[in-house]
């Protein structure tokens, strides 16, 4: 009996083996053309960026001593943003104090050289012209005296005693525009711009009306785009807002970003004027390559790539089993599922597909 059993499960075993073993015919999914449009397009990341981004700069050296505005005031040209307290250099206060005590001598010099030529003229003992001389002279010294007043005022106090709208302790907007960032507080140091040095920031100020979408776009694709293409910009931060927009500047250089090339693109944004955007905002742009329109296409995954040559398998019979005919065609837009077909097949044929799971 145990013999039996023994024989029985090795006739079984090797009978399982032997049909496993044997090929299994392989079914294919049949598909057929269709007549379709084709776009290719690009998406490029980048952010919402305003046009022109101004940073506001004092004229002087000194400590904040008022800030007037906050990010997201509006602003116009020459309204206040802060005012300067002015610390002078020792060096140049007794430089400016001194400058005030020599015209004040010269001052007195001139005023009493013309009392002494005008009495004098008066009872004609010297010419008009001398007496004329005479004033010119005074006129100088007192011009003279009143700016070394003024620049002494400056000096100690960053304010023009002549013109005190002007004065440089009054940091001003230079655009209208919205306050993006104060990157001070009061009883910060600030230091003016000049040739050698960029200046504190003390504000940055935009046109938030005019804005620009700013990303990279691949070596590879770049020689496809041209400046006055449409795009379409998209905000993650902002659902169902799209934004038309247009090409305007492709970088004539390219920058190195993770061991590839990139160049820069700029778009002017159409912003509507229910929708209000913040600088920084990412988005992404798609940009249409080319498009085809009721053209025969197929899936992509059925194309057959030899070298420069594409081919198709088209079926032939289908019982007993399946029989495909290999067929050169060419092809033409793709958009990575479908392609255009442009020759070698109508749209009446089945075509070989993925392998079936049934």
């Amino acid at each position: 009996m145990l013999w039996t059993i023994v024989a029985i499960l090795f006739v079984g075993t090797f009978v399982y083996l032997y049909f496993n073993s044997q090929p299994k015919e392989v079914v294919y999914e049949v598909v057929s053309p269709t007549v379709d449009n084709i776009e290719r397009s690009t998406v490029l990341n980048g952010k919402i960026e305003p046009r022109d981004e101004i940073e506001i700069k004092p004229q002087i050296s000194g400590i904040i001593a008022e800030i007037n505005v906050d990010p997201g005031d509006m602003v116009k040209e020459g309204d206040i943003i802060a005012k300067i307290k002015v610390i002078p250099e020792e060096s140049q206060l007794s430089s400016a104090q001194n400058r005030v005590d020599v015209s004040k001598l010269s001052l007195d010099q001139a005023r009493n050289e013309y009392d002494r030529t005008k009495s004098l003229y008066d009872k004609k003992f010297v010419s008009r012209e001398e007496w004329e001389q005479s004033g010119v002279a005074l006129h100088k010294a007192e011009a003279e005296y009143m700016a070394a007043v003024d620049a002494l005022s400056i000096v100690r106090d960053g304010i023009s005693s002549i013109n005190a709208q002007q004065s440089n302790t009054l940091v001003r907007a230079t655009i209208d525009g919205l306050i993006l960032e104060v990157p001070v507080k009061v009883g910060s140091s600030v230091i003016q711009a000049n040739t050698m040095n960029d200046g504190t920031t003390v504000a940055k100020i935009a046109d938030m009306s005019n804005l620009i979408f700013k990303g990279k776009v691949d070596e590879t694709e770049v020689g496809q785009l041209k400046a006055g293409m449409p795009t379409e910009i998209s905000i993650g931060a902002i659902q169902g807002v799209t934004p038309d927009a247009v090409i305007e500047y492709i970088a004539p250089k390219s920058t190195e970003e993770n061991g590839s090339n990139t160049f820069e693109i700029k778009a002017a944004i159409q912003v509507p004027d229910s929708v209000q955007l913040r600088a920084g905002y990412s988005a992404n742009a798609k940009i249409l390559l080319a498009h085809a329109d009721s053209v025969l296409t197929v899936p992509e995954s059925v194309i057959e790539w030899v070298g420069d040559s594409t081919f198709v398998y088209c079926l032939t019979a289908e019982e007993p089993k399946q029989e495909f005919e290999r067929k050169a065609v060419t092809t033409g837009l793709s958009d990575g599922v479908k392609i255009e077909i442009l020759s070698g097949i109508d749209k009446d044929v089945k075509l070989r597909g993925a392998v079936s799971n049934n």
